[in-house]
């Protein structure tokens, strides 16, 4: 069994994290040959000590000259880069077979699109790769010839749950009738609405269920996230958007389910622990151990169901108009969320601004085909500016 070779895009967030743990599990099986971190350094370098890849990436030449003084320290040969590029270096000249797809945000969307292009087995938890430019990116798997192995909990869990050769057929030739994507409702499903306006950021970042980051967190809780996830199973399925829904399932435990022609939901269960989907892309066809604890159903109160409230929820709504629109409205809509969260988790913008941030900067830029990554990123930076500019605005 050859070995697969392993770059980590964004090897210090959770997901990056949760991949190395798998790994650490498999040292037969995977050897990590690429990470890439931000902000994180210091986590970067003890992992470059571990793993010891030929590549390792940050963001500028201050965080290089850092990491380079650390591994040279302990006599790590890594070969360090930074900037955007290099992003796509690690993914072109690592030597990689299979790359983790971690970063979170637009950041991510250059390298993921790299690894398709290349014909790489693509690991995707970057969401931003398909809401952003999925016609592209899913182009780009097909004239390369990779594996597309959705990683979010959801995703893999409707890939676990179709035909296995659903790709190559149409959906509705295999009775397929609708994909159930479901969300915990985040920390705030029961909170009154009226005193979600005093949410702080620690708030917004304690998910009852799942350990992510604060910019992840802040999208569970405002549903933005499953809002990305709908569009991000829009171009991995290719069902039309009315045939793709989402359910409150506070538990975490169903994390996503597909309804049959004939009356079968099938439905794909598991703790709520990211290292299972993770597993499951690494080693796909087969299944290896990942470390996570046995699903027990006795000891399962109960698994409850309901529709989301779009009142307490308007992000999901402004995804699905966003989906219906198409074009460039789903980077505009990613762009600005970016922005919004962060002026709530960095500059104290209340929470409740972040949807009408979101559906401002919607309403201010035209749509327009996504016919190309420099207009997609040029409109990704259109909206990032409104967005500001809305913000600033809301100050004075």
């Amino acid at each position: 069994m050859p070995i697969r070779q392993v770059a980590i895009l964004g090897s210090t967030g959770s997901i990056g994290v949760n991949t190395l743990d798998v790994i650490r599990a498999h040292p037969e099986r995977f050897k990590v040959v690429a990470l890439t971190a931000g902000k994180q350094v210091d986590r970067l370098a003890e992992q470059c000590v571990e793993f010891k890849p030929a590549i390792a990436v940050v963001t500028d030449a201050a965080a290089a000259a850092r990491l380079s003084t650390l591994l040279l320290e302990k006599k790590i040969h890594t070969h360090v880069l930074y900037g955007p590029q290099a992003l796509v270096t690690a993914v072109t000249e690592s030597g990689c077979d299979t790359v983790m797809a971690a970063i979170v945000g637009a950041a991510g969307l250059l390298p993921a699109l790299a690894a398709a292009q290349a014909g790489k087995r693509v690991l995707l938890a970057n969401k931003e790769a398909l809401v952003m430019s999925g016609d592209l990116f899913m182009q780009a798997m097909k004239h390369g010839g990779g594996e597309l192995l959705p990683i979010d909990s959801e995703h893999n869990a409707i890939y676990q749950c179709l035909p296995k050769d659903f790709t190559n057929a149409p959906y509705n030739s295999q009775g397929v009738e609708e994909l159930w994507l479901t969300a915990s409702g985040g920390p705030f499903r029961d909170t009154p609405v009226e005193q979600l306006s005093n949410v702080t950021p620690d708030q917004a970042c304690a998910h009852p269920n799942w350990v992510m980051g604060r910019k992840i967190s802040v999208d569970s809780a405002t549903m933005m996230n499953k809002g990305l996830e709908v569009i991000e199973a829009f171009w991995l399925f290719g069902l039309p958007l009315e045939k793709i829904k989402v359910l409150i399932h506070p538990q975490s435990v169903v994390h996503s389910m597909v309804r049959y022609r004939d009356g079968s939901v099938i439905a794909q269960l598991g703790q709520p622990d990211m290292r299972t989907p993770i597993a499951y892309g690494l080693a796909w066809p087969e299944r290896i151990e990942a470390g996570v604890a046995p699903l027990s159903l006795t000891q399962l109160a109960t698994l409850s169901f309901t529709e989301p409230d779009l009142a307490r929820f308007p992000c999901l709504s402004l995804a699905f108009a966003a989906a219906q629109a198409g074009g460039t409205a789903p980077s505009v809509l990613n762009a600005a969320n970016e922005i919004a969260v962060a002026a709530f988790l960095d500059e104290g913008m209340p929470y409740l601004q972040i949807p009408i941030i979101v559906e401002k900067t919607l309403s201010a830029i035209s749509v327009t085909n996504a016919s190309s990554l420099e207009l997609i990123l040029e409109m990704d930076a259109q909206a990032r500016a409104v967005a500001r500019d809305l913000i600033q605005e809301m100050r004075t």
